[in-house]
């Protein structure tokens, strides 16, 4: 009898595991298929010839029309530097270089549409062409319903937010150079 309890017992370790790392893997595989920078997130296989399955399974559950591996990458944030939860109540800068890329956007989102959320009578996006920069090429960005100096762009609504980072014809990640270290820090500075 004992002998039975114990093979029951793994058998439902074994698919609470299992079903729970599919489940996972389909819903936000990012642990498995996708690079992490600081905040930022992306899969790195999106356009790829032959992407690893945690890979094909986000291409196919967000059913989204993805970028080639030629034509750019795309990250995104869902929380600041300090791991907290990006909130549309607070102001945030997003400070630092940006890696080499013909053309970036920036866009902030509702995270579960991609919807932009910035206000309907004004810019919707920050871009690299559009932007007051510092003297080393830097770039402070700041994103928040209240006014803020310099590269701001106002948000609307309540709740989190998701921060949206495409960079257009990179060379990251095409195997003619080395891979992004580093991008922008994502700092909160004040909260309503």
């Amino acid at each position: 009898m004992r002998f039975l309890v114990n093979i029951g017992a793994m058998l439902l370790v074994a698919l609470v595991v299992g079903f729970g790392l599919s489940w996972h893997a389909l819903t936000d595989g990012r642990l498995f298929g996708a690079i992490a920078i600081g905040p930022w997130q992306a899969w790195k296989d999106v356009g790829t010839p032959s992407p690893d399955p945690y890979t094909r399974a986000f291409i196919a559950r967000s059913g989204s029309l993805e970028l080639g591996i030629s034509e750019g990458i795309q990250f995104i944030a869902t929380t600041d530097s300090d791991n907290r939860r990006l909130d549309r109540g607070c102001r945030y800068r997003i400070d630092g270089n940006t890696p080499a890329a013909r053309f970036w956007t920036l866009v902030p989102v509702a995270p579960d549409d991609g919807a932009p959320i910035a206000r309907e009578d004004g810019p919707t996006d920050f871009h690299s062409a559009r932007l007051s920069r510092a003297g080393d090429g830097s770039v402070a960005l700041y994103v928040s319903k209240t006014l803020a100096p310099q590269n701001w762009l106002e948000i609307t609504g309540e709740g989190p937010f998701d921060l949206m980072l495409t960079l257009y014809d990179t060379a990251s990640f095409s195997g003619t150079t080395s891979e992004i270290t580093a991008l922008p820090a994502i700092i909160r500075e004040a909260c309503t």
